[in-house]
């Protein structure tokens, strides 16, 4: 099935920019220039919003807030020209997804709403799969419902954080799951926290894992997986 794209913005050339190189990627993608035009034109048929916030009439800060509000959970990302941290607080704080200041690159763009299409379409895999309540590998055992990580029967003390990053990193094994998914998972919309801040905390996590630090593996420039074939240190 063909993702579709809304695009919301009341400059026609960077619609006609965006709309050509999403559609040469195989979108089907839509344009609105203006709030009341978008809110109008949204389905349930849209894969990812993506959102000017400055615009005359209602600005994208109103159409995310509306369509939340209305029970649309559509993915948003916002395109402005605003790029302070307030800026970007509100819109995580209003229900967006992602946030990109102009100028922007295409190209980023694009992978950008790539990963949000990937990321909605696991969760509406989810359902229909039977949930784990634990995961083990040899002698350490994560137990997913009672939030707990032992080695031979030892508790290991993880933070919330941690302990949340490596039950997602279990759920979806082998799977390998990007920054920004772990990061959209993990952290909530009100929570702003930089890619880093990812391999920070899996930088302790293993260092607590111990001889099971080799079973969290970084594809360099892709994400982390957990690898049942690593050999113990």
């Amino acid at each position: 099935m063909i993702d579709r794209i809304l695009i919301v913005d009341d400059e026609k050339d960077i619609c006609d920019i965006l709309q050509f190189n999403l559609e040469n990627e195989g979108y089907i993608v839509d344009v609105a220039h203006s709030g009341e035009d978008a809110l109008e034109m949204i389905t349930g048929g849209h894969g990812v919003v993506i959102l000017d916030v400055m615009m005359g009439g209602i600005s994208g800060f109103k159409v995310a807030e509306k369509l939340r509000k209305s029970g649309n959970f559509v993915p948003i990302v916002f395109l402005t020209a605003k790029n302070t941290e307030n800026d970007m607080l509100t819109g995580f704080s209003l229900g967006g997804d992602d946030y990109i200041a102009k100028p922007f690159s295409v190209k980023e763009v694009l992978v950008r709403v790539k990963a949000l299409l990937k990321r909605s379409a696991l969760a509406k895999m989810a359902p229909a799969e039977a949930v784990p309540t634990d995961w083990s590998y040899k002698r350490l055992n994560i137990d997913l419902q009672g939030n707990r990580v032992t080695v031979d029967g030892n508790e290991v003390s993880l933070t919330k954080k941690e302990f949340e990053i490596l039950s997602l990193l279990a759920r979806t094994s082998p799977n390998l799951l990007t920054r920004a998914e772990i990061l959209n998972s993990v952290w909530s919309e009100n929570e702003f926290v930089l890619d880093r801040t990812v391999d920070v905390h899996i930088t302790r996590l293993r260092k607590k894992l111990g001889d099971y630090a080799g079973i969290i593996v970084n594809r360099s420039g892709f994400g982390y997986y957990l690898n049942v074939d690593a050999k113990e240190d």
